[in-house]
């Protein structure tokens, strides 16, 4: 069972990295530069943007949310040109990288939105069941409490990203995203095989993994701000870094069951391979339904179950840990 988990995770994310590197050569979008679309937005600014000719209004929500008029104008031309290409039976294109979604209180992707907050919550709730839990002796439980930090930063960007696209919301959205991934693979070895136990040779091995994973984020971050924005070296560097942590947790998934017999040890490889398969979606982009939720949403909605899931992984192993040093100390005591 667990040579099948292993399987198919590499392979749906090797379809993923390769997708994304097809699709980070390809062109971002069409819309954009469609003549009829660049007279819309034009006659719309002439018109409604002149602060010398009464500009229209823009409610105050929307204007909290930064959108000035030739973001509105922009927004009502491609649901113009959108509508006019479904009545010809003509394909929907994106505009500016993105499909036309329908604004929801001013947010740009509604159900991304929506759905990435399902993701934060989901780790707030799992950072109470391991404070809950798993005692605050337990050596791991500072790395679990990491982790779920993590997630949720990473989650709160997401959100404020898919509310408004500014460039300033996009670095912040990909380089937590990528400090949550890092992360991942930074402490995967350490449960993985115990770095955190107090032997001088762990501790020397986990001070250099340590400074490792730093020393990597800070060059990832320093390439993309001071040497190129390339979103393709950023999607294979987060791809290939999840590659590497998820084998890492198949393989235990294998080696706990083996010693436990427990079903709850094989949800990792389970988890693995649903997270490839829900990431897969990306590959099979489509325009958005009812002009809210698209591919991209739904691989956020995805993620939900498989976090609760994960930490309910979390405290099972750690009481399983617990319970199993308990009975060799009683044992060592007899």
């Amino acid at each position: 069972m667990m040579g099948i988990l292993r399987t198919r995770a590499s392979s749906f994310l090797l379809a993923f990295l390769v997708g994304c590197l097809l699709l980070g050569a390809a062109e971002a979008s069409l819309g954009d530069r469609l003549p009829e679309f660049r007279e819309c937005v034009d006659l719309c600014a002439r018109e409604n943007c002149d602060p010398k000719n009464n500009p229209t209004h823009i409610p105050l929500h929307r204007r909290l949310l930064f959108w000035t008029c030739p973001q509105e104008c922009d927004y009502t031309c491609q649901h113009i040109i959108t509508s006019r290409r479904v009545a010809r039976n003509e394909h929907i294109t994106q505009f500016h990288g993105k499909w036309p979604f329908i604004r929801v209180l001013g947010m740009q992707e509604p159900f991304s939105v929506l759905f990435s907050l399902g993701n934060m919550v989901a780790h707030q709730n799992g950072l109470a069941k391991l404070r809950a839990s798993v005692p605050a002796n337990y050596p791991l439980r500072p790395y679990y409490f990491m982790f779920a930090y993590f997630g949720i930063t990473t989650w709160i960007f997401s959100a404020i990203f898919h509310v408004r696209d500014f460039a300033a919301t996009e670095q912040l959205d990909y380089f937590a995203a990528g400090a949550g991934v890092l992360y991942g693979m930074y402490y995967t070895p350490i449960i993985v095989f115990r770095l955190d136990r107090p032997t001088p040779r762990r501790r020397s091995v986990l001070r250099l993994w340590t400074i490792l994973c730093c020393s990597l984020y800070a060059s990832h971050v320093i390439y993309l701000k001071a040497w190129k924005w390339d979103y393709t070296y950023n999607m294979a560097a987060n791809v290939i870094v999840g590659l590497t942590q998820n084998s890492l947790w198949t393989y235990f998934s294998w080696r706990k069951y083996r010693e436990t017999h427990r079903v709850w040890a094989i949800w990792p490889g389970c988890i693995v391979a649903w997270l490839m398969m829900v990431m897969s979606l990306e590959l099979l982009d489509f325009p958005p339904l009812w002009g809210a939720l698209d591919a991209h949403s739904l691989w956020h909605l995805g993620t939900i179950v498989p976090t609760i899931v994960w930490y309910r992984f979390l405290v099972k192993d750690a009481q399983n840990d617990i319970a199993m040093s308990t009975r060799l100390k009683d044992k060592e005591d007899e």
